[in-house]
């Protein structure tokens, strides 16, 4: 018996091709035309199926794709240092994705190599050599339901942050949003945002350590410590440091985190009436090659550390000139020049106080690629399930991502070289399938030999 739901998709299949047959194998409904031919012993016609047409889906009729010409030269390098990298995760994907794992790792190595959108990842997939090896179904409608399956299961997924989460010690906060014109995600409401654009929009929140641990959308509606404070319910970090973002300073945040008994480092906006400018900068340090002067106050119950960039206080106090110069009537209190100011409930080292927060801006970039991709698909996003999914999907990438970042950093080489060329590098290692079944590796640039000896992979 035919679902409710196929009529109207089976009458449009029967506009556009005429006689068809629907049959039934397992739970998928498949279509085929259909012609006929005189039984001369019956003495009446007889159904005969012919061509396969497609697959019926709630989505309407998944059509047969051509039969592509055969490849044999494939992309190996680039795909094979991520599947490397997550070899740690896929244990546990396994584990709680049994159906969808394949379809994950696939996707997120894809990604994280080239951020096509979804209807192209197929294709994308396609020139890697782990297709050859990893069978994952990655046409547009698949990926759709698969989306909404994995995102359904949040069990899964917290089981699996909980799992990175483990016995981190210090965790980065970061807090954004996206906006949402889809009427069937729930989690899509009108709320604050720094741009103050008066459209639905759906918050998100990221926790990293040395790699991303975690990342929960949330409604739009929902800010400040309560955007937090659904995190805290389900993840305990309660041994952890907290380095939040600018934007989720306030005085009640503040009080809040302290009643939770978490230690946090908060980074202040420079016209915040909290800062005193007046601190003596009494101690110094270097980083990464700048003069950092800097000094601490204690405020109540909290620790007030000022710092100044002798560097950047040079090159903004020029800025300034320059534009007197110009006759531009710039009012700027120059006490403030170079200064930048995190507030505390710990007493520690300035320097270790100020290496933590410079830690964030790594995350952050990556943070502000994740949030463009999210963009370039929200319009296959149509309700929360897939929606949860594909911020799933985006984690895994990112976790990918960060992991070939940390083995860069292992061998001192971020100055000349970036993940994304990385990759592109070893995209030029490529793997030959001969028509006698032997595979061999193309000829390795010495360029790629060179990296693949700094980074001892």
């Amino acid at each position: 018996m035919r679902e409710p739901w196929m009529k109207k998709i089976v009458d449009e299949i029967k506009k556009e091709y005429g006689s068809v047959e629907i049959k039934k194998i397992g739970h998928n409904y498949y279509v085929y035309r259909v012609s006929s031919i005189y039984d001369r012993e019956k003495k009446r016609a007889k159904k005969i199926s012919g061509e396969y047409i497609g697959r019926i889906t709630m989505n309407g009729l998944e059509k047969k794709k051509p039969l592509p010409s055969p490849r044999s030269v494939f992309e190996y390098g680039n795909a094979r240092i991520l599947f490397i990298m997550a070899q740690e995760i896929i244990p546990d994907l396994q584990r709680l994705f049994p159906i969808h794992w394949k379809e994950i790792i696939a996707i997120s190595i894809t990604r994280t190599i080239m951020p096509v959108p979804m209807k192209y990842l197929e294709s994308a997939w396609s020139k890697l050599y782990l297709s050859g090896e990893i069978d994952a179904s990655l046409s547009p409608n698949t990926i759709s339901e698969k989306l909404r399956s994995i995102g359904s299961d949040w069990n899964s997924q917290r089981e699996f942050y909980r799992m990175l989460i483990g016995k981190k010690s210090v965790i980065f906060l970061d807090l954004s949003s996206i906006f949402s014109y889809s009427e069937n995600i729930r989690l899509a409401e009108k709320g604050y945002n720094k741009d103050h654009k008066g459209l639905r929009q759906i918050n998100f929140a990221l926790l990293f350590s040395d790699e991303p641990v975690m990342l929960k959308a949330m409604h739009g509606s929902v800010r400040d410590v309560k955007y937090f404070s659904s995190v805290l319910e389900e993840f305990d970090l309660s041994r952890c440091i907290i380095i939040m973002d600018r934007g989720f300073f306030s005085m009640k945040n503040m009080e809040e985190m302290n009643k939770m008994g978490m230690m946090f480092i908060q980074p202040l906006r420079r016209n915040s009436k909290i800062i005193d400018y007046s601190i003596p900068l009494k101690e110094s340090f270097v980083y990464r090659d700048r003069g950092i002067r800097y000094g601490i106050k204690r405020i109540g119950s909290y620790y007030l550390y000022l710092y100044e960039d002798v560097k950047m206080k040079g090159e903004e106090h020029l800025n300034l000139i320059e534009a007197r110069v110009k006759g531009n009537k710039v009012k700027i209190d120059e006490s403030r020049l170079g200064k930048i100011s995190i507030i505390s409930n710990l007493l520690m080292d300035g320097d270790k106080i100020y290496d933590l927060y410079k830690q964030r801006e790594d995350i952050e970039q990556a943070f502000d690629g994740m949030k463009k991709e999210l963009e370039n698909d929200k319009t296959y996003l149509q309700d929360d399930d897939s929606l949860r999914g594909y911020f799933f999907i985006i984690f895994v990438s990112l976790y990918l991502y960060f992991r070939v970042l940390n083995i860069i950093k292992k061998a001192d080489l971020t100055k000349e070289l970036s993940v994304n060329e990385l990759l592109l590098e070893l995209s030029r290692v490529y793997l030959q399938e001969y028509t006698d079944g032997k595979k061999a590796y193309t000829e390795i640039p010495k360029k790629v030999e060179k990296i693949i000896s700094k980074l001892k992979i």
